[in-house]
């Protein structure tokens, strides 16, 4: 059998090709890990500036997206920012200076599982603190939170 330059680049390109596949499929967890931390990173710098709106987009805006928290099941973006609203930004409620420890993230596809903890760091010096659930879905290019489920401690 004689191999023309045709036939070799098309068995090359056979062999290679799943190589390449497996190499792509190995980088999309870490750039998926990436772009939620950065998701993550950007709603604590707009939380410890007090904008609770900027803070918010790392949520899904949608009806369907869920918080349970404190026994309690809220849903949708707009019920999550009034709860949010009525615990810190309230008369006599502060926000706080937050950070997230712990991270523990879990991609799968197009979603992701987080785990972690928060801790708030009040004017007073008290420090509340508790554990996290959060499942993300890539929505068009960006990771949302559908779904938080925070216990305080």
């Amino acid at each position: 059998m004689k191999l023309t330059r045709q036939s070799i680049f098309a068995l090359i390109f056979c062999l290679a090709l799943p190589l390449a596949v497996a190499a792509q499929a190995d980088k999309q967890p870490q750039a998926a890990e990436t772009a939620i931390r950065a998701v993550l990173d950007a709603q604590v710098t707009a939380w410890n500036a007090g904008k609770l709106e900027d803070f918010m987009t790392g949520y899904w805006r949608s009806p369907k997206l869920t918080f349970f928290s404190g026994g309690r099941k809220l849903e949708g973006w707009d019920a999550t920012i009034e709860r949010y609203r009525k615990n810190y930004q309230a008369e006599g409620k502060e926000m706080g200076k937050l950070q997230f420890l712990d991270l523990d993230i879990q991609t799968f596809g197009r979603g992701a599982v987080v785990r972690g903890r928060y801790e708030l760091t009040l004017s007073d010096g008290k420090k509340p603190t508790g554990l996290f659930t959060l499942v993300f879905r890539k929505i068009k290019k960006d990771w949302k939170i559908i779904h938080d489920h925070t216990s305080s401690n």
